[in-house]
């Protein structure tokens, strides 16, 4: 196994404990073409449960609605559960290649 396999999955894994920080720390470091790819993935990826909790946020101090603020917060939970679960088999799939 190489070692860009391993940083590249490592970018996917690090949901787990530095997500914004290790993938951006890879893909400065690593000259690598495809782990650079596969670190600007994990960012965006872990990007995005950070973008629907500031959207959650401004639902529940602007809107009135409580209907709508409720269904942002199903909504916010269940993509913070896809994205995890996209990254760990993302992870899993490049470690396989």
């Amino acid at each position: 196994m190489s070692v860009e396999k391993v940083m590249s999955s490592l970018c996917y894994f690090s949901v787990f404990f530095a997500p914004f920080l290790f993938p951006i720390i890879v893909f400065f470091v690593m000259r690598d073409e495809e782990v650079s790819y596969h670190a600007k993935r994990a960012v965006l990826s872990h990007l995005f449960p950070f973008l629907s909790f500031v959207l959650a946020l401004f639902a529940v101090f602007v809107m009135d609605a409580g209907s709508v603020i409720f269904l942002g917060m199903i909504l916010f939970g269940l993509l913070n559960v896809i994205v995890f679960i996209w990254n760990i088999v993302k992870g899993i799939q490049v470690l396989r290649w």
